[in-house]
Protein backbone atom coordinates (compact mmCIF):
# COMPACT_ATOMS: atom_id res chain seq x y z
CA UNK A 1 0.00 0.00 0.00
CA UNK A 2 2.85 2.39 0.85
CA UNK A 3 4.69 1.58 -2.42
CA UNK A 4 1.61 2.24 -4.53
CA UNK A 5 1.03 5.59 -2.85
CA UNK A 6 4.65 6.70 -3.43
CA UNK A 7 4.58 5.81 -7.12
CA UNK A 8 1.30 7.65 -7.61
CA UNK A 9 2.76 10.71 -5.85
CA UNK A 10 5.79 10.67 -8.11
CA UNK A 11 3.62 10.36 -11.23
CA UNK A 12 1.37 13.20 -10.12
CA UNK A 13 4.34 15.43 -9.28
CA UNK A 14 5.97 14.63 -12.61
CA UNK A 15 2.75 15.39 -14.45
CA UNK A 16 2.36 18.73 -12.68
CA UNK A 17 5.96 19.75 -13.41
CA UNK A 18 5.58 18.72 -17.05
CA UNK A 19 2.33 20.61 -17.43
CA UNK A 20 3.79 23.74 -15.83
CA UNK A 21 6.84 23.51 -18.09
CA UNK A 22 4.63 23.12 -21.17
CA UNK A 23 2.52 26.13 -20.21
CA UNK A 24 5.60 28.27 -19.53
CA UNK A 25 7.12 27.22 -22.84
CA UNK A 26 3.99 28.18 -24.72
CA UNK A 27 3.81 31.51 -22.96
CA UNK A 28 7.48 32.25 -23.74
CA UNK A 29 6.92 31.34 -27.37
CA UNK A 30 3.93 33.66 -27.63
CA UNK A 31 5.83 36.47 -25.87
CA UNK A 32 8.85 36.01 -28.15
CA UNK A 33 6.70 36.45 -31.23
CA UNK A 34 4.69 39.33 -29.81
CA UNK A 35 7.65 41.32 -28.50
CA UNK A 36 10.19 40.28 -31.14
CA UNK A 37 12.34 43.10 -32.52
CA UNK A 38 12.67 42.87 -36.25
CA UNK A 39 16.28 43.04 -37.48
CA UNK A 40 17.37 44.22 -40.87
CA UNK A 41 19.10 41.38 -42.70
CA UNK A 42 21.55 43.93 -44.10
CA UNK A 43 23.14 44.26 -40.66
CA UNK A 44 24.56 40.75 -40.89
CA UNK A 45 25.79 41.31 -44.44
CA UNK A 46 27.50 44.57 -43.51
CA UNK A 47 28.99 42.92 -40.44
CA UNK A 48 30.67 40.33 -42.68
CA UNK A 49 32.42 43.17 -44.51
CA UNK A 50 34.04 44.45 -41.30
CA UNK A 51 37.31 43.06 -39.93
CA UNK A 52 35.79 41.80 -36.68
CA UNK A 53 38.52 43.10 -34.41
CA UNK A 54 36.20 45.36 -32.38
CA UNK A 55 39.02 47.90 -32.22
CA UNK A 56 36.73 50.90 -31.78
CA UNK A 57 38.48 52.93 -34.46
CA UNK A 58 35.09 53.73 -36.02
CA UNK A 59 33.90 55.40 -32.84
CA UNK A 60 31.39 52.68 -31.99
CA UNK A 61 31.52 49.98 -29.33
CA UNK A 62 32.46 47.28 -31.83
CA UNK A 63 31.87 45.87 -35.29
CA UNK A 64 28.27 44.87 -34.50
CA UNK A 65 27.43 48.38 -33.35
CA UNK A 66 29.16 49.85 -36.40
CA UNK A 67 27.19 47.61 -38.77
CA UNK A 68 23.90 48.59 -37.13
CA UNK A 69 24.79 52.28 -37.34
CA UNK A 70 25.63 51.99 -41.04
CA UNK A 71 22.33 50.24 -41.81
CA UNK A 72 20.36 52.80 -39.78
CA UNK A 73 22.07 55.63 -41.60
CA UNK A 74 23.81 56.89 -38.48
CA UNK A 75 27.24 56.22 -39.98
CA UNK A 76 28.66 56.35 -43.53
CA UNK A 77 29.52 53.20 -45.46
CA UNK A 78 33.21 53.91 -44.87
CA UNK A 79 32.82 54.36 -41.10
CA UNK A 80 35.18 51.44 -40.48
CA UNK A 81 38.68 52.29 -41.75
CA UNK A 82 39.38 48.62 -42.41
CA UNK A 83 36.01 47.68 -43.90
CA UNK A 84 35.30 46.65 -47.47
CA UNK A 85 33.64 49.90 -48.43
CA UNK A 86 32.63 49.03 -51.99
CA UNK A 87 30.81 45.88 -50.84
CA UNK A 88 29.10 47.75 -48.02
CA UNK A 89 27.96 50.41 -50.47
CA UNK A 90 26.51 47.67 -52.67
CA UNK A 91 24.58 46.21 -49.75
CA UNK A 92 23.24 49.62 -48.82
CA UNK A 93 22.37 50.46 -52.42
CA UNK A 94 24.49 53.61 -52.48
CA UNK A 95 27.49 54.76 -54.44
CA UNK A 96 30.84 53.78 -53.04
CA UNK A 97 32.50 56.58 -51.10
CA UNK A 98 35.89 57.43 -52.48
CA UNK A 99 38.38 57.35 -49.66
CA UNK A 100 42.15 57.17 -49.47
CA UNK A 101 43.51 54.42 -47.30
CA UNK A 102 45.14 55.79 -44.18
CA UNK A 103 47.90 54.11 -42.23
CA UNK A 104 49.69 54.86 -38.98
CA UNK A 105 53.08 56.51 -39.18
CA UNK A 106 55.62 56.89 -36.37
CA UNK A 107 57.20 60.34 -36.50
CA UNK A 108 60.53 59.41 -34.96
CA UNK A 109 64.01 58.47 -36.18
CA UNK A 110 65.54 58.19 -32.71
CA UNK A 111 66.78 54.62 -32.89
CA UNK A 112 69.17 53.32 -30.26
CA UNK A 113 72.22 54.37 -32.27
CA UNK A 114 71.01 57.94 -32.78
CA UNK A 115 69.51 59.04 -29.47
CA UNK A 116 71.19 59.83 -26.15
CA UNK A 117 69.80 58.23 -23.00
CA UNK A 118 69.82 59.69 -19.50
CA UNK A 119 69.68 56.38 -17.67
CA UNK A 120 68.82 52.74 -18.22
CA UNK A 121 65.24 51.92 -17.35
CA UNK A 122 64.41 48.54 -15.89
CA UNK A 123 60.76 48.08 -15.14
CA UNK A 124 57.36 47.49 -16.68
CA UNK A 125 57.59 47.75 -20.46
CA UNK A 126 54.75 50.18 -20.97
CA UNK A 127 55.04 53.64 -22.52
CA UNK A 128 52.09 55.06 -20.61
CA UNK A 129 53.62 54.10 -17.27
CA UNK A 130 57.06 55.24 -18.35
CA UNK A 131 55.63 58.65 -19.25
CA UNK A 132 54.74 59.16 -15.58
CA UNK A 133 58.34 58.77 -14.44
CA UNK A 134 60.23 62.04 -13.80
CA UNK A 135 62.11 63.02 -16.92
CA UNK A 136 59.50 61.39 -19.13
CA UNK A 137 61.47 58.22 -19.75
CA UNK A 138 65.07 57.26 -20.27
CA UNK A 139 65.67 59.04 -23.59
CA UNK A 140 66.89 62.64 -23.68
CA UNK A 141 64.17 63.49 -26.19
CA UNK A 142 60.86 63.74 -24.38
CA UNK A 143 58.90 63.92 -27.63
CA UNK A 144 60.05 60.79 -29.44
CA UNK A 145 59.07 57.15 -29.41
CA UNK A 146 59.80 55.52 -26.07
CA UNK A 147 60.00 52.09 -27.63
CA UNK A 148 58.22 50.09 -24.95
CA UNK A 149 55.39 48.83 -27.10
CA UNK A 150 52.11 50.20 -25.78
CA UNK A 151 51.11 50.71 -29.41
CA UNK A 152 52.17 47.16 -30.27
CA UNK A 153 49.86 45.70 -27.66
CA UNK A 154 47.02 48.02 -28.65
CA UNK A 155 47.14 47.03 -32.33
CA UNK A 156 44.58 44.37 -33.26
CA UNK A 157 46.22 43.62 -36.59
CA UNK A 158 49.86 42.88 -35.67
CA UNK A 159 50.87 45.90 -37.74
CA UNK A 160 53.35 47.52 -35.32
CA UNK A 161 56.65 46.19 -34.00
CA UNK A 162 59.55 47.66 -32.06
CA UNK A 163 62.77 47.71 -34.07
CA UNK A 164 66.00 49.15 -32.69
CA UNK A 165 64.22 51.07 -29.97
CA UNK A 166 61.34 52.66 -31.90
CA UNK A 167 58.04 51.51 -33.36
CA UNK A 168 57.62 50.73 -37.06
CA UNK A 169 54.34 50.20 -38.89
CA UNK A 170 53.63 47.57 -41.54
CA UNK A 171 51.35 49.57 -43.84
CA UNK A 172 50.17 46.40 -45.57
CA UNK A 173 48.65 45.17 -42.30
CA UNK A 174 47.58 48.54 -40.90
CA UNK A 175 43.90 49.37 -41.36
CA UNK A 176 44.14 52.96 -40.19
CA UNK A 177 41.87 52.38 -37.20
CA UNK A 178 43.81 54.92 -35.14
CA UNK A 179 43.90 52.94 -31.89
CA UNK A 180 47.69 53.24 -31.72
CA UNK A 181 47.41 57.00 -32.23
CA UNK A 182 45.21 57.27 -29.15
CA UNK A 183 47.46 54.94 -27.16
CA UNK A 184 50.79 56.73 -27.64
CA UNK A 185 51.42 59.08 -24.68
CA UNK A 186 53.85 61.20 -26.72
CA UNK A 187 51.53 61.65 -29.70
CA UNK A 188 54.29 60.37 -31.95
CA UNK A 189 51.94 58.39 -34.20
CA UNK A 190 49.73 60.00 -36.82
CA UNK A 191 47.51 58.74 -39.62
CA UNK A 192 48.62 59.64 -43.12
CA UNK A 193 47.53 58.60 -46.63
CA UNK A 194 49.41 55.56 -47.89
CA UNK A 195 49.67 57.35 -51.22
CA UNK A 196 51.85 60.11 -49.75
CA UNK A 197 55.51 59.66 -50.63
CA UNK A 198 57.30 61.66 -47.96
CA UNK A 199 56.94 62.21 -44.24
CA UNK A 200 58.81 63.98 -41.44
CA UNK A 201 60.38 61.37 -39.20
CA UNK A 202 60.62 63.52 -36.10
CA UNK A 203 58.38 64.88 -33.36
CA UNK A 204 60.81 67.03 -31.37
CA UNK A 205 59.73 70.57 -30.58
CA UNK A 206 62.99 71.61 -28.98
CA UNK A 207 65.18 74.27 -30.52
CA UNK A 208 67.71 73.10 -33.07
CA UNK A 209 70.67 73.47 -30.72
CA UNK A 210 69.05 71.30 -28.06
CA UNK A 211 67.91 68.68 -30.57
CA UNK A 212 71.42 68.39 -32.01
CA UNK A 213 72.77 67.73 -28.52
CA UNK A 214 70.81 64.53 -27.96
CA UNK A 215 69.76 63.20 -31.38
CA UNK A 216 71.67 62.88 -34.63
CA UNK A 217 68.43 62.52 -36.60
CA UNK A 218 66.15 65.20 -35.18
CA UNK A 219 64.49 68.12 -36.95
CA UNK A 220 66.20 71.43 -36.09
CA UNK A 221 63.45 73.62 -37.52
CA UNK A 222 65.78 75.36 -39.96
CA UNK A 223 63.02 75.87 -42.53
CA UNK A 224 65.10 74.89 -45.58
CA UNK A 225 62.46 72.33 -46.53
CA UNK A 226 59.70 74.94 -46.49
CA UNK A 227 61.76 77.23 -48.75
CA UNK A 228 62.24 74.41 -51.25
CA UNK A 229 58.55 73.51 -51.51
CA UNK A 230 56.84 75.24 -54.44
CA UNK A 231 53.36 74.19 -53.29
CA UNK A 232 53.41 75.48 -49.74
CA UNK A 233 53.04 71.92 -48.45
CA UNK A 234 55.61 72.31 -45.68
CA UNK A 235 55.48 74.64 -42.71
CA UNK A 236 57.64 74.89 -39.61
CA UNK A 237 55.80 75.26 -36.31
CA UNK A 238 57.32 74.94 -32.84
CA UNK A 239 60.72 74.13 -34.37
CA UNK A 240 59.27 71.17 -36.25
CA UNK A 241 58.50 70.69 -39.95
CA UNK A 242 55.00 69.57 -40.94
CA UNK A 243 53.79 68.27 -44.30
CA UNK A 244 50.31 68.99 -45.63
CA UNK A 245 49.62 65.74 -47.47
CA UNK A 246 46.84 67.29 -49.54
CA UNK A 247 49.24 69.83 -51.00
CA UNK A 248 52.32 67.62 -51.29
CA UNK A 249 53.06 66.42 -54.84
CA UNK A 250 55.89 64.12 -53.84
CA UNK A 251 58.59 65.98 -55.78
CA UNK A 252 61.19 65.17 -53.12
CA UNK A 253 62.96 68.53 -53.13
CA UNK A 254 62.45 68.94 -49.39
CA UNK A 255 63.98 65.56 -48.65
CA UNK A 256 66.91 66.29 -50.92
CA UNK A 257 67.78 69.54 -49.16
CA UNK A 258 67.03 68.54 -45.56
CA UNK A 259 70.37 68.79 -43.70
CA UNK A 260 69.30 66.25 -41.10
CA UNK A 261 67.77 63.80 -43.61
CA UNK A 262 64.63 63.32 -41.54
CA UNK A 263 62.22 63.91 -44.41
CA UNK A 264 62.13 60.42 -45.79
CA UNK A 265 60.28 58.38 -48.37
CA UNK A 266 57.81 55.94 -46.86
Amino acid sequence: MFLTFSINGVLIAGGVVGAVGLIIGLLLGVAAKKFAVETDERVGKVRECLPGSNCGGCGFAGCDACAEAIVKGDAPVNACPGGRHAEIAGIMGTDAVESVKMAAYVRCSGTCDKITVKYRYQGIADCKKLALIPGHGEKECIYGCMGYGSCVRACHFDAIHIVNGIAFVDTDKCTGCGVCVKTCPNNVIELRPVTSKYAVACNSKDKGKDTRAYCTAGCIGCGICAKQCENGAITVENNLAHIDYEKCTGCGKCAEKCPRKIIIMR
